[in-house]
């Protein structure tokens, strides 16, 4: 416990090989002599987002992760372009992990080229956290043969960015080592690709708000974060932070959730073990899900045909789902098989075992409605919409919908479930129409206002669609003041006496008229919107019919 009465925060380490995309092609050379050698010719791996990573020899002559490949090209024309193969790097990967479990107790795959551990137990028995790191890279060294870095700190993401530069940062100051980094490092700490999808929109939402640093997140109220970005955003904004915090703690379920199947005839080939690997991992998705139970980690436990056990642990870093689940499963199986541990030939594998270990309620870490992609969320989607509307009765859930219109009140329309919105054509010429960009708050109703001149008399829209005179002060009508949200704007507070009695125009726009339905026996619809910039407040949208009403509230 420190002073405050808080846990203390375990020490992580993080063991990371820069570049591992590239580096695992030199650990595929002694089974592929065709692949090029990366130490000796320019390789790069080129996702549908540019360069994932390059060798020493192509950094050399400029290529950086992130540059398109017309560019990396035109920089080494000798380039050698290999596209991403995640199943080729976890099962090389699993030769690192087999050299760091000879100094740690149960070395942690985050991803394919990092690694985690605490650090309490192999520091003292290593004579501290140096010796530890130093052993580590030796370790490294002298199985795989490959480089890596070694970084220590108090949090997840503070260790992982420390290896980056292969420091050790002393206890209790992870905040101010993280503070000075730029806000797209919290990528390094998402360990599925899904999350990082997700996390991309946040961080250009975060870059517009001013934010560029983990100092700038963490110096927010967390309260306030995950009320306006939710929990993708809270996550981020611990992540940020570097303090340590509690799972959620859930009675345990009295037996391991787990599923395993005998191997009859034993599996030596990778493309028959996918097949098991994928029948075991919706097994165990399934029980979770009857359990309502989320699982942080993976334990994948083997037994070959010589008797020896094999076992791996990887971090999932969220609800995992059937196809995530057979991923790690299926990369983790080629590595045993590939002779990755142990001596090679590897045995075959005649059982097979998935346990879900650091589990949590689901609602700690449920995805949510939207979160699959594709024809995933759609099916997901209409089954909870059709299962409301079962409970609640024909068009009882409503969606709202956009259509073209003149303005931002007639172009949202709210539609039943599973209605098709009557098309209207996108290029009709909206004579009238309000210019971009659209308002921020419509009001359900508008609201009563009143727009005046210089002289205090109320300002009219003549036959011609113009103003009769030039505004000079709007104000709320005392009557409807009170009814007003704070969220409205500042002075918009809900009582009518705090609402300024006359508020200043500063400037303003339009009016752009509109006469619609001029066909209708009840008679026309003629309005015309005005904007203004007052000296207090939001930007307002005014609409004239018949009086001035507010029907829209910029930001």
């Amino acid at each position: 416990m420190d002073l405050a009465g808080e846990p203390r925060a375990p020490r992580l380490i993080a063991v990371w090989v820069p570049d591992w995309p590239v580096v695992a092609l030199t650990l595929d050379r002694g089974e592929r002599p065709e692949v090029p050698d990366p130490a000796l010719t320019p390789v790069a791996v080129v996702g549908g987002r540019g360069v994932i990573a390059a060798s020493a020899s192509a950094r050399s002559a400029g290529v950086t992760r992130g540059m398109r490949l017309r560019l990396a090209r035109s920089l080494c024309p000798g380039l050698i372009v290999l596209p991403p193969q995640p199943e080729r790097e976890a099962r090389a990967f699993e030769a690192v992990m087999e050299a760091l479990s000879e100094l740690l107790a149960e070395p942690l795959v985050a991803r394919p080229g990092l690694a985690l551990s605490t650090v309490a137990g192999p520091a003292r028995w290593a004579g501290g956290e140096e010796p530890l790191a130093a052993a580590l890279v030796e370790a490294v060294a002298a199985g795989p043969g490959v480089e890596c870095q070694v970084g220590v700190a108090d949090s997840f993401l503070g260790a992982i960015l420390a290896a980056r530069q292969g420091i050790i940062v002393p206890p209790g100051t992870g905040p101010e080592f993280l503070a000075p980094w730029p806000l797209e490092s919290l990528l390094h700490a998402l360990v599925t690709e899904p999350e990082r999808q997700r996390a991309g929109p946040l961080l250009e939402d975060f870059g517009r708000l001013g934010l560029h640093r983990l100092g700038d997140l963490a110096a927010l109220p967390r309260r306030d974060v995950a009320a306006r970005f939710g929990s993708e955003g809270e996550r981020l904004h611990r992540l940020a932070c570097g303090k340590w915090e509690p799972l959620p703690r859930a009675t345990r379920p009295a037996a391991d959730v787990s599923a395993e199947a005998r191997l009859d005839p034993p599996i030596a080939r990778t493309d028959t073990a996918a097949w098991a690997a994928r029948t075991l991992a919706e097994q165990l998705s399934e029980r979770l899900i009857r359990l309502g139970m989320s699982a942080e980690r993976l334990r994948v436990e083997a037994r070959c045909e010589d008797g020896a056990e094999l076992g791996r642990s990887w971090l999932l870093g969220a609800t995992p789902s059937p196809a995530e689940l057979t991923d790690r499963v299926r990369w983790q199986l080629e590595g045993w098989l590939a002779g990755r541990s142990g001596r090679p030939p590897a045995a075959p594998l005649t059982h097979l075992r998935l346990v879900a270990l650091e589990l949590a309620p689901a609602g700690s870490a449920q995805a949510g409605l939207w979160s699959a992609s594709g024809e995933q969320a759609e099916r997901r989607a209409h089954r909870a919409a059709g299962r409301v509307e079962s409970l609640l009765g024909a068009g009882s859930v409503r969606i709202p919908v956009s259509r073209p219109g003149r303005d931002p009140r007639s172009r949202v329309a709210l539609i039943g479930w599973g209605e098709s919105l009557e098309e209207v054509p996108g290029s009709a010429p909206w004579d009238g129409a309000l210019p971009s960009p659209a308002p921020a708050l419509v009001p359900p109703e508008p609201l009563p206002a009143l727009l005046l001149d210089a002289d205090g008399r109320e300002v009219g829209v003549d036959r011609q669609g113009q103003l009769t005179a030039s505004p000079a002060g709007v104000r709320l009508e005392p009557s409807t003041a009170g009814s007003a949200p704070s969220r409205w704007g500042a002075g918009w507070d809900g009582r009518a006496e705090d609402w300024p009695t006359r508020r200043r125009v500063l400037l303003w726009a339009g009016p752009w008229p509109v006469d619609e339905h001029w066909w209708r026996p009840e008679g026309a619809s003629r309005r015309a919107y005005l904007q203004v910039v007052t000296d207090a407040g939001p930007p307002l949208l005014l609409a004239r019919s018949g009086r001035w009403w507010v029907d829209g509230i910029y930001s």
